[in-house]
């Protein structure tokens, strides 16, 4: 408790600090001073953002994780993007069951060619047609890309980090830790809110989660999602254990001390948490993807909005 009020009135922890406390302290009294720190920083508002899976499959890079990889034999649907009067479809939908944000996610190392020309289309559609926020989603993009689709009105950009420097390299090796970081850097660059996080239980160590936050905390990173992962079969990580609930909430409870003022964000695997993700969302949790997810699957928008009326939270 006295290092959270401490972060609260402006002292933030560094690599160098003694951190063990993050993994002694019993989680109930570590989720306690998370509380407080996202009650100060983030009040009792609570971000929710909806995905369509927009293109699908055929991804040329290797992360160990994920479905849509081409060296992995998952059934994936497989599609290029789109069209636009499909997406639109969904955002309406999305918008009008009240979520703040929604992001077209495409599979790939990046989206270019005729592809990136849909996407942009895409966005000046929803822009014209929709209030809330837009997000995107389309891997490694270039500074003149980025440029581009922050003129439709696209004002936030996710591209995850996914893990610690030290474990990347055994996740993906098709493109580097700082290909992303590049990426980031240049959509801020360009004026977009990041989002970027990562995946927990992928057989990294506690350090590698608290490098992870402390790489996030460095790049100023405005929302981290934070995904447990679903061992999809057919990929190569389909054999690992899915994390205890504990674990994963303490892993929320020490994003918030690292990054106090982030929305951090419960992502894919929110449903093994037994009380659908309600102790995160009061203990250092303050964003949600919800709706239909990708590859996996979620919360429903009305029972995610029928939670938070219940635990006394907000999305407005």
């Amino acid at each position: 408790m006295d290092i959270a009020k401490k972060i609260i009135n402006g002292e933030r922890l560094k690599p160098s600090d003694d951190l063990e406390f993050l993994l002694t302290t019993p989680l109930d009294e570590l989720q306690a001073g998370a509380a407080l720190i996202q009650k100060h920083f983030r009040g009792n508002h609570i971000d929710l953002c909806t995905i369509i899976n927009g293109k699908s499959g055929r991804c040329s890079e290797d992360c160990k994780y994920c479905a849509q990889s081409a060296r992995h034999k998952t059934g994936i649907a497989e599609y290029d993007f789109l069209p636009v009067d499909k997406i639109l479809e969904v955002a309406l939908a999305n918008e009008r069951a009240g979520v703040n944000r929604f992001s077209i996610v495409t599979s790939g190392r990046t989206l270019d060619g005729i592809n990136f020309e849909r996407a942009i289309e895409a966005y000046k559609v929803l822009k014209s047609n929709l209030k809330i926020d837009l997000c995107a989603s389309h891997g490694i993009l270039t500074a003149e890309q980025l440029k581009r689709l922050r003129a439709t009105g696209v004002t936030s950009y996710h591209h995850n980090l996914e893990t610690s420097r030290r474990f990347f390299p055994r996740i993906c090796t098709t493109h580097t830790y700082d290909d992303r970081i590049k990426t980031i850097k240049s959509a801020q660059a360009e004026g977009f809110c990041v989002c970027s996080g990562g995946i927990i239980g992928m057989g990294e160590t506690w350090q590698d989660r608290i490098d992870l936050a402390f790489e996030l905390a460095a790049l100023r990173i405005e929302s981290i999602p934070v995904n447990v992962l679903m061992a999809i079969k057919g990929t190569a990580l389909e054999n690992l254990k899915t994390l205890a609930p504990d674990d994963v909430l303490r892993t929320i409870a020490i994003f918030r001390y690292i990054n106090p003022t982030a929305n951090v964000r419960l992502a894919a695997g929110r449903k093994f948490l037994p009380d659908n993700g309600a102790s995160a969302l009061l203990n250092g949790a303050s964003a949600s993807i919800t709706g239909n997810m990708l590859t996996t699957s979620s919360n429903n928008i009305q029972d995610d909005m029928k939670l938070l009326h219940e635990l006394g939270l907000t999305n407005k």
